[in-house]
């Protein structure tokens, strides 16, 4: 497994793992998750751009999972970890958070998620992600939630989750 910056040409792919990864939320009860439509090709051209898209490729060149990424409040924040259903517990989905945190010098990876998702916040909590207290949440953390809440992804539990990043000197 190869993980990598992703190539523009291969951000349409990302919205196929999207797609295909999504789908399992509908054997949970949450459909409409399941049925969200990826982010835009232009938006994702903005991580690709940034070096903040990476993919893992199965070592043929094609994507099989990917991670996005954006500093927020002076960390890196995990907007999204896709991998897809047949691609699954590999620990693929770990080893592009790894990868990240080795960039930059970044205190912290930051992320939110649902709450009672068993591959959302139980798996990031085994990844050594814990759950911030409301308290603690940084603007920038504030500002996503409440995005988050105005597309309705609040009508499940979710958290914020940080995991500090052990720098080497």
């Amino acid at each position: 497994m190869d993980i990598r910056t992703a190539r523009p040409d291969e951000l349409p792919l990302l919205q196929d793992i999207e797609r295909a990864a999504g789908s399992c939320f509908r054997d949970i009860g949450m459909p409409e998750i399941a049925d969200d439509d990826p982010l835009p090709l232009d938006e994702l051209a903005r991580y690709q751009r940034a070096a903040t898209a990476l993919v893992a490729d199965d070592g043929t060149g094609t994507p099989v999972a990917y991670l996005l990424a954006e500093p927020v409040d002076g960390n890196l924040h995990i907007e999204q970890v896709s991998v897809h259903p047949r691609h699954a517990h590999r620990r693929i989905g770990r080893a592009l958070i790894d990868h990240l945190a080795t960039l930059g010098a970044a205190p912290a990876l930051t992320l939110t998620t649902f709450a009672e998702v068993p591959w959302n916040a139980p798996y990031y909590a085994r990844c050594g992600f814990r759950v911030l207290p409301d308290d603690a949440l940084t603007p920038g953390l504030r500002a996503i939630r409440h995005r988050e809440a105005a597309h309705g992804l609040e009508r499940w539990p979710r958290v914020c989750m940080r995991k500090e990043i052990a720098h080497r000197t």
